[in-house]
């Protein structure tokens, strides 16, 4: 019985958006104020076409492409070729000034942009699909979140995960109690597994390509010159201009810790270990743990985050030949009673050992369940119900996993005070929650 009450508390405590994504179809009074029909198509446009992009445009294709802004030309060719009619722009603030028809934004670009970008579309009353993670800093996911709510827009966040199956089965299983109170949970990935971390000096100078935009794709970073070690794909290790292997996964695979254990800010983060931290670009590996307290009838959890070969200690009392998570990726969470492990977006949840899963039967669903994210985001923008993913949840789960760079960067362990948005113990941290933009980009 005690279980059950958990089960339905935490479901009534989860917020509109999660639980509300995939609802009855009923259409509210908000379409009376504006809103469009779910039948009537948006004019969608794109801040980044190349890359991410591409798939992200592909994902609204039942909407009208009205336009397309990339500072890379030639990575954006595709899109430009597959949206013939759309209008092309280098420069997302011209584009959304010029194109008074648009609807809705995907912005699709490095993380340094995410936020300006963002901020430009909501203070226009366009709705927003940023990728993750949702903003490059800390203070960006604050003012985000409370823009999207002053300004009314549909927002989500491209941690498409959040929209599948096997988080909402996890949750659901968690939530029944069959591993009792979670005390301990492990994050692992690969990344980077592809671009380059732990390399402390900035690169040489190299001739811009002539279909690139350099000055618009620095934005709101210090400026340095062109380096192909930058553009176009190995941006995400350096500091300036991405967050590293947590800002990569961190929004996938500890999405379902946060929702399952229905997390809020953390009292503490500490960087346990890593591999040539530097100023300019994340380290090639590192452990990181957070600190939650009890909330919503939870016991404190501390949450272990591992990325570039770093692992947790296998558990105890599990066949060295079981598969933990995907492998490379993955979550295992620790409760009083027994064990649970999923894959990198939450999926295939099942208990540990193996032999555990052959007469479990799943709980019986009780969160509502969301066919597509990007779907999901569209038909918040015709009025519909909340996005999944949408900033009330993205920014405040965003800003957990931003304050592990933090962690990164600060020796100790440093206690996080939310509401004054704040670290009590380091003055010096303070400095990492809220970058400095160049001249003329500031946010």
């Amino acid at each position: 019985m005690i279980h059950k009450q958990l089960s339905r508390r935490l479901f009534l405590a989860s917020s509109a958006m999660t639980l509300g994504a995939c609802s009855t179809g009923r259409i509210p009074s908000l379409v009376r104020m504006g809103y469009r029909s779910p039948n009537e198509k948006l004019n969608i446009a794109a801040i980044g076409a190349g890359g991410k992009g591409r798939s992200d445009i592909r994902n609204c294709k039942s909407e009208n492409i009205v336009a397309l802004c990339d500072v890379d030309w030639n990575r954006a060719a595709d899109s430009f070729d597959r949206y013939p009619n759309a209008k092309r722009y280098f420069d997302y603030r011209k584009m959304l000034e010029k194109e008074k028809s648009i609807d809705a934004v995907t912005v699709s670009t490095p993380d340094h942009t995410h936020a300006i970008a963002a901020m430009t579309a909501i203070k226009m009353k366009r709705h927003v699909f940023v990728q993750k993670p949702l903003t490059h800093d800390v203070f960006e996911a604050r003012q985000l979140t409370a823009a999207a709510r002053e300004y009314g827009v549909a927002t989500q966040m491209g941690n498409q995960g959040h929209s599948g199956e096997g988080v909402r089965i996890l949750c659901e299983m968690i939530w029944s109690g069959v591993i009792g109170p979670v005390h301990t949970v492990h994050v692992w990935t690969n990344r980077p597994d592809d671009w380059l971390q732990g390399y402390p000096d900035p690169l040489p100078p190299e001739p811009v390509p002539k279909d690139l935009n350099w000055d618009l794709w620095i934005g709101t970073a210090p400026w340095r010159p062109y380096n192909s070690g930058y553009h176009p794909s190995d941006w995400r290790g350096w500091w300036d201009f991405g967050c590293g292997a947590l800002g990569d996964m961190g929004c996938h695979i500890m999405d379902p810790v946060n929702w399952a254990l229905q997390l809020g800010p953390p009292e503490s983060v500490e960087c346990v270990s890593q591999v040539a931290k530097n100023n300019q670009t994340a380290p090639r590996s590192s452990t990181i743990r957070y600190n939650f307290p009890a909330r919503n009838g939870m016991c404190p959890v501390t949450v272990y985050w591992y990325d570039g070969g770093h692992m947790p200690h296998w558990p105890d009392g599990i066949p060295q030949s079981t598969k933990l998570g995907d492998g490379e990726n993955g979550s295992l969470f620790i409760g009083d009673s027994g064990m649970i492990t999923a894959g990198e977006y939450g999926g295939n949840p099942r208990l540990l050992p193996d032999e555990k899963m052959r007469d479990y039967t799943f709980p019986a669903p009780i969160i509502p369940r969301v066919e597509d994210h990007a779907q999901n985001w569209l038909q918040a923008c015709k009025g519909g119900v909340p996005a999944c993913s949408n900033f009330d949840y993205a920014g405040p789960f965003s800003e957990t996993v931003l304050l592990g760079n933090v962690a990164l960067r600060c020796e100790g362990k440093l206690e996080w005070d939310a509401d004054k948005m704040r670290i009590k113990n380091h003055s010096d941290a303070n400095r990492y929650l809220h970058r400095n933009y160049r001249k003329g980009w500031e946010f």
